[in-house]
């Protein structure tokens, strides 16, 4: 099915006099991958955090899958189950095995029996190449594999989309690859997808378009060669030759 799966239009918000995100308008096809960079403080986590509104918004209105998200209730549970989300910790539950963290929402908000839940979760850890790791708790595994098990429990709940939010930011760098290996593949496979983070080498490679915010406002965007190759405004400019060199 064609057409925007995310809509954004003229969103505001506000933390206190600070506007970190002005007047923003942004759509987002089905099977694109949109790629945030910016320098800190830009906007781009809270960004990631609207859209699935783990933050309100102050003014404008957020469409997702054609229906403008609801504040709270039901309807809102609903929509949070088809926006997966990966933050920058992993928020995996310490006290469960890693495929207990896979199985949680499914058994819980899907309604799905604990075996049906299972098999899937240990096709998605094996996605993710970590199938060996399912019966160890969190704090046994590597930053890298804890990532990984945090988009496999993201993609339990079959979502129509994810966000990612710096996922690579906390790894120490030798796990960095492993973790983008994983969101290209994803992204190789169609899942629609926008991703804040500081690797280059990811949005050169993996994103249909590249979006440059500074001060809450999207400054400009473009397909990656176009951006990188021939960046419009002085600050994606700027921006770009502190990062790059």
């Amino acid at each position: 099915m064609a057409g925007h799966l995310i809509e954004l239009d003229s969103v505001h918000k506000w933390f206190g006099s600070l506007h970190v995100l002005s007047d923003v308008n942004l759509a987002v096809d089905r099977g694109e991958v949109v790629v945030v960079i910016g320098p800190s403080g830009s906007g781009k986590s809270t960004l990631c955090r609207v859209i699935n509104r783990l933050e309100p918004i102050d003014a404008g209105t957020i469409r997702f899958d054609g229906r403008v998200l609801p504040a709270e209730g039901r309807a809102l549970a609903k929509l949070r189950s088809e926006v997966g989300m990966v933050f920058q910790s992993f928020n995996l539950f310490a006290h469960l095995t890693i495929v207990d963290n896979v199985t949680l929402g499914p058994i819980k908000v899907r309604r799905e029996s604990r075996a049906e839940a299972r098999e899937r979760a240990m096709r998605l850890l094996d996605r993710v190449g970590i199938a060996d790791q399912a019966d160890k708790l969190p704090a046994q595994l590597s930053g890298g594999q804890q990532q990984r098990a945090a988009i496999a429990r993201a993609l339990a709940m079959q979502p129509k989309a994810m966000l990612f939010d710096e996922p690579t930011s906390a790894l120490d760098p030798e796990m960095v690859g492993e973790v983008l290996e994983v969101m290209t593949g994803l992204a190789a496979d169609g899942m629609t997808m926008i991703v804040v983070t500081h690797e280059m080498g990811f949005a050169r490679h993996a994103a249909h378009r590249v979006i440059f915010m500074a001060d809450g406002e999207l400054v400009e965007q473009a397909p990656p060669a176009e951006f990188f190759g021939n960046p419009r405004s002085a600050r994606a400019r700027d921006f770009l030759s502190k990062v790059l060199h």
